[in-house]
């Protein structure tokens, strides 16, 4: 049956492509393809028709779902598919006026053959890279394998399609010298056709975000984000900058919609924590390669007051996580955080790590769960302390947040998920 649900919704999606002919914006990569989809988003809601996916609607289901406009899943509900059907047929027979003129599709891939089959339904005419990182290494092997598979979106792009792909990322290299079709590249790299730079966390009108540069054959201009840290952001922004410039838009009308921008939950935001403390909640997802991200955004925090690390447990890593888990856990010691949290059984080994590493062990605690690690730390915490909270989904570390966050009757509009109270 689930089988049949999933031709049926990628027959519709391609039909319902094929009548409208939308510029398809598809968006892959490790890390960071939610984060910048939100930012093209942005800036490409205010010139054009645009629809993107939304939750992590970014599968074999999501996309065609988004494609379709629902933004729920019927789930095991009959009668929800059966509306879907006829809702689909009927875009389909007649011509809806308001259908977006661009699609921006986060693509993910867990295992081989994904990015391909959502190509396969929705053939991207702007191809986005954000970075490659050792996430579902588990059902790949190797890095070298994820390289491929996600640089499989940028196959039978036409002359008039774009590639614009992360030139700070050393897998992606390869990558880009063999692209034969326009390219665009962001990064930090002063090579980069989008340039960022500066990037800091500062504090402007009372608040807290992260300020940086972008520049283009000549033209630069600044940018601050509030509420929001780290350059992952800034480089979201970049990735947008060069789809809007790919798609004819200027620079200054491409900051002017920056200025809106808004991240999707749990990816670096910054929340306020009980005893006028900091919580930077990055509790979407985790790897090796964003919780180092995070920890830099922790260390650089301009705060007077303790810095801690709560992780739980990083997913989905297969050979790589003893080792993977460890790698955070020297890190956090060699940028100086206080105390350490963790949180789950793979998550010890950052704990091992950090001690070997040469903190105290009176500076590191482990909980199996998450709601009596919460109590914990909030009996402990003290004003102008910054608190980092990350790990995987399956972690559930958004319960770690709502347990020492300040307005805990706001976890509803500001947490990735659901909590116990």
């Amino acid at each position: 049956m689930k089988k049949v649900l999933h031709f049926i919704l990628k027959i519709l999606a391609k039909l319902v492509i094929r009548k409208y002919q939308p510029k398809v914006v598809g968006i892959t990569g490790s890390v960071g393809k939610t984060s910048a989809k939100e930012a093209v988003y942005c800036v490409l809601k205010d010139n054009f028709k645009t629809r993107r996916s939304v939750k992590n609607y970014n599968n074999e289901i999501g996309t065609p779902l988004t494609i379709l406009g629902w933004s729920n899943s019927p789930g095991k509900n009959l009668f929800r598919w059966l509306v879907l059907l006829v809702r689909s047929i009927k875009l389909i027979v007649r011509k809806d006026t308001n259908y977006p003129e661009v699609l921006i599709l986060e693509m993910g891939a867990d295992r081989p053959g994904d990015i391909k089959y959502l190509i396969s339904i929705a053939k991207p005419n702007i191809a986005v890279m954000t970075a490659i990182g050792p996430s579902h290494i588990e059902y790949f092997g190797s890095l070298k394998k994820i390289v491929k598979e996600k640089s499989s979106i940028l196959k039978d792009l036409k002359d008039k399609d774009w590639a614009i792909i992360n030139r700070d990322d050393p897998e992606l290299s390869g990558v880009i010298d063999d692209i034969k079709n326009n390219l665009l590249t962001f990064g930090q790299r002063e090579d980069s056709d989008i340039h960022l730079m500066d990037v800091k966390i500062t504090k402007r009108d009372e608040k807290y975000g992260t300020s940086f540069k972008l520049r283009n054959k000549g033209s630069e201009v600044p940018m601050f984000l509030p509420a929001v840290l780290g350059w992952q952001h800034a480089q979201a922004a970049a990735t947008a900058c060069a789809v809007g410039v790919a798609l004819g838009l200027n620079m200054v009308e491409i900051s002017k919609s920056l200025s809106e921008y808004e991240p999707a939950r749990g990816r670096t935001n910054l929340i306020s924590g009980v005893k006028y403390s900091q919580i930077i909640d990055d509790t979407y997802n985790a790897s090796p390669q964003s919780s180092k991200v995070a920890l830099n955004i922790l260390a650089e925090f301009p705060s007077e007051g303790r810095k801690i690390a709560v992780f739980g447990d990083m997913l989905e890593l297969g050979e790589m996580s003893e080792e993977g888990h460890r790698e955070v856990g020297r890190d956090l010691v060699k940028l100086g955080v206080d105390y350490l949290f963790v949180i789950g059984e793979r998550a010890r080994d950052i704990s091992r790590a950090a001690k070997e590493s040469g903190m105290p062990e009176d500076k590191i605690f482990h909980f199996p769960f998450t709601m009596e690690a919460g109590v914990f730390l909030q009996e402990r915490i003290k004003p102008g302390d910054v608190i980092l909270v990350k790990g995987s989904r399956g972690s559930k570390m958004e319960q770690m947040v709502y347990e020492i966050m300040a307005k805990p009757w706001e976890s509803r509009e500001l947490l990735v998920g659901p909590v116990i109270k």
